[in-house]
């Protein structure tokens, strides 16, 4: 491809990263304005006074008790499922016993079961141990549904270690466990970054898990909780932008500092020795 080609490829990849950036944009500049400017105005107009006050309001509101929430079901949900699943992976990939090939497939089946089944048998069960309105049932749940599609992403990287570094230890006198938390553990840290992002943008942007296991204010996440300021601002269209940008936020943050470690960890794992 010449000059031209690479000139017109680019032209077309910043089209379509303005397409992209314009809906932040927009609501950005529409968590700064009054009812006044946003029914009356451009919508594109810049606000004649930003109103910075919109994200203290709903700030006051409550919607920091919805943030650390979210921000602490996400983290341990993410330790937790990346914790298991590399365990997991490690002892099918790398240890040699008789039922790892149908343990692997038991852990695959865990994709294709849809959200929505599982809704009522879960309830049942969480309801049974005295975990419902407990956060601690939502962490539960993500670990367990994100193990799969976490697992799927550290086979490849796995396959593709070699097994002299196992053996060298092993002469050494490594254990097992040091083994695995000392030496394979570092190793995977690229793949393992793609994995945590993943997770936390599923995590973090979750919505029927919470909605059906949590009742309680205090224990609920931005997904849900904004639904009350909705509700609580319904004139107060600038406090409604303000809240969402609050949210989209941390995703946001997470795929500008970490969109590189996601095509490294994706391509490392892609690739089987």
């Amino acid at each position: 491809m010449g000059r031209i080609g690479y000139f017109f490829l680019y032209v077309c990849l910043a089209v379509v990263a303005l397409f992209q950036i314009l809906p932040i944009m927009w609501l950005f500049i529409f968590s700064l304005k009054d009812n006044k400017e946003i029914f009356a105005g451009s919508p594109f107009a810049l606000p004649s006074e930003f109103r910075w006050e919109n994200y203290q309001k709903v700030w006051d509101g409550g919607i920091g008790i919805y943030f650390f929430n979210s921000v602490w079901i996400t983290g341990l949900a993410i330790i937790l499922t990346v914790l298991f699943a590399s365990m997991a992976t490690f002892a099918i990939t790398r240890m040699k016993w008789r039922l790892s090939g149908f343990v692997l497939g038991l852990f695959m089946v865990g994709l294709m079961i849809p959200i929505h089944s599982a809704l009522i048998p879960l309830f049942s069960m969480f309801l049974s141990v005295d975990l419902i309105d407990n956060p601690f049932a939502v962490v539960i749940t993500y670990t367990a549904y994100n193990l799969p599609i976490t697992m799927m992403i550290l086979l490849g990287f796995y396959y593709t270690l070699p097994r002299e570094i196992e053996e060298a230890a092993i002469i050494d006198g490594s254990s097992v466990h040091r083994l695995f938390f000392q030496i394979i553990l570092p190793m995977t840290v690229p793949v393992m970054s793609t994995t945590v992002v993943i997770n936390m943008i599923y995590n973090w942007n979750e919505f029927v898990f919470v909605n059906t296991f949590i009742s309680s204010e205090k224990y609920k996440t931005l997904t849900v909780g904004i639904q009350n300021f909705i509700g609580q601002y319904m004139t107060d269209w600038g406090a409604i932008g303000a809240t969402l940008i609050i949210s989209v936020l941390p995703i946001i943050l997470a795929f500008i500092f970490f969109s590189n470690k996601v095509v490294e960890g994706i391509s490392a794992s892609a690739v089987k020795g």
